[in-house]
């Protein structure tokens, strides 16, 4: 005799597809084929308005933490120009100061071909020292510096001329540069040293 509350197998059904015992029910998922959805959590008007306050404050944090961000990289940005600026100046005094000693051999060799022969075994040496000469101007170039040039009835200016002297001339104009005695170099807009001139009164 059969027991009443077995459930009555399908020999045709694998023993592993047989349906759980019970009600005869299998878990399943809703009608439409999702999962089940955890309930939502209904919060009070007062713990909404404690979130949303939070939320708040944290993006303005947020925020200043950033704004502080951007100010620190822009004056660390700043700080590195600067260094990197005097960097350069000192770089440039100190070449500035080694080049004014060799603008002094160059004044001595120019004021030494003024006088030297042009013929004979004299002419030879002149054109040794005129060779020197060149590739002590073509050194003080390659770093930039340049002599003034002088075009003839230029006006005196403090800023890059020097006078050595006033005088009377009446082929010039008061204040005009009757002769460069010395010439100047400038690198770049600033007066490396200034021009020794003669200066009509």
């Amino acid at each position: 005799m059969k027991d009443q509350n077995e459930v009555p197998v399908d020999n045709n059904t694998p023993a592993g597809n047989q349906p759980p015992p019970g009600n005869g029910a299998s878990a399943r998922p809703d009608g439409d084929g999702s999962q089940p959805q955890p309930p939502m959590l209904a919060l009070s008007m007062e713990e909404y308005d404690a979130l949303q306050k939070d939320l708040e404050q944290t993006r303005a944090k947020a925020n200043e933490y950033f704004e502080g961000w951007q100010r620190e990289r822009a004056d660390f940005l700043n700080y590195k120009k600067r260094i990197d600026r005097d960097n350069a100046q000192m770089y440039q005094n100190a070449l500035v100061s080694v080049l004014k000693k060799y603008m002094v051999i160059m004044d001595d060799l120019g004021r030494a071909l003024k006088t030297a022969p042009s013929r004979g075994e004299g002419g030879h040496w002149a054109k040794g020292v005129e060779l020197i000469r060149r590739k002590l101007c073509g050194l003080i170039e390659a770093e930039g510096i340049k002599q003034m040039d002088f075009a003839g009835k230029e006006m005196f200016d403090p800023m890059r001329h020097e006078a050595i002297s006033h005088e009377d001339s009446p082929d010039h104009q008061s204040g005009q540069i009757i002769e460069v005695v010395q010439p100047g170099y400038m690198l770049g807009d600033r007066v490396i040293r200034p021009a020794l001139v003669r200066v009509a009164r």
